[in-house]
């Protein structure tokens, strides 16, 4: 019996080893994902050197590497407004690939252009908003100094005023066209190359009005070659200080933003997305950094993955009923 009872206790040790290798077996990949990065990783940015998406991921990456040690380089891929960066990231597959995107790369690129090689909502991991910004309604000094005045003379004028915008399917060219319906416009859309190039053409008087960022148009507006007419935000922002906003002017319930967040490759565990965005939350509200991304023209955010997923559902739906709405596409 002793004999048995021996036995059956080797059994059941031989068991309890066999059960316990299976079971760490089954947790090697939780053990690898912890162990992650084990090499640089690569932040994306579809934009060139020196673009407002440029020094958001530089302000970002040392301090990021330092919280997941490993380093960040930072890698431009101008071309399609961003489209291209965010499809390399979309088709990343080495596990650290990362970039960093403007909202229309999250959001209505396929819906202007459904040959975009990939999808925003499918292929693409949300995980943290950086900053958002209002858009300045801007013009030439001559315009008159109330907002709600400014949109009757915009009325008045029918197509015999224009807008810029830093081309078709942009933000503030879809904005634009928010606006004509909200504010019963008329105007005739003109689009640039960028956003400087909208400035010299009202600084030339060739552009009545345009939607841009605080960030580029502020500093002409302190000085008195332009007029901030209203913002798009729902009221009053620090980027733009004393400028109302076109809500509080008559445009109610108008509301746009501008943004810039991190995105993911789809494949990535939900484990790894939730480390990076909490250490980007982190990042973004230290003091110091902070203040770099005020200077170039952002409230931080640093929201959760589930929170830049709720924006990117509630923009992409009000942007896609203008850009049906106005029949705006991009070839």
């Amino acid at each position: 019996m002793a004999h048995e009872t021996d036995e059956n206790r080797r059994v059941v040790g031989r068991r309890t080893v066999v059960q316990w290798l299976a079971a760490s077996a089954a947790s090697a990949p939780v053990w690898a994902q912890a162990a992650w990065p084990t090499r640089p990783l690569r932040m994306l940015v579809g934009f060139p050197p020196g673009s407002s998406p440029d020094l958001t991921a530089r302000a970002l990456a040392d301090p990021l590497a330092q919280a997941l040690g490993q380093p960040v380089v930072v890698e431009n891929r101008p071309g399609a407004g961003g489209n291209i960066a965010a499809d390399a990231v979309a088709r990343a597959r080495d596990e650290h690939t990362l970039g960093l995107m403007i909202n229309g790369n999250l959001t209505i690129a396929k819906l202007l252009n459904p040959a975009t090689p990939y999808d925003p909502l499918t292929d693409l991991a949300p995980v943290s908003l950086i900053g958002t910004a209002p858009l300045v309604l801007a013009g030439a000094p001559t315009l008159p100094d109330h907002a709600a005045a400014v949109l009757e003379a915009g009325r008045a004028a029918g197509d015999r005023w224009n807008y810029g915008s830093p081309g078709i399917g942009t933000v503030a060219h879809i904005g634009m066209e928010m606006l004509k319906s909200a504010a019963a416009w008329r105007a005739v859309h003109v689009p640039y190359p960028g956003n400087p190039q909208v400035i010299n053409a009202m600084l030339q008087g060739d552009v009545h009005v345009a939607l841009l960022p605080p960030g580029l148009v502020m500093p002409h507006v302190q000085a008195g070659r332009l007029r901030a007419v209203g913002l798009t935000s729902a009221g009053r922002s620090t980027l733009a200080p004393g400028v109302p906003s076109l809500a509080q002017a008559g445009l109610k319930g108008f509301e746009l933003e501008i943004w810039n967040a991190v995105a993911a490759p789809a494949l990535w565990p939900s484990e790894r997305i939730h480390r990076v965005a909490q250490a980007i939350a982190d990042i973004v509200r230290r003091p110091e950094v902070r203040q770099k991304l005020f200077t170039q023209g952002w409230q931080v955010a640093g929201t959760s993955p589930e929170g830049l997923a709720r924006r990117i559902r509630d923009d992409t739906a009000r942007l896609k009923a203008v850009i049906e709405r106005a029949s705006i596409r991009v070839q």
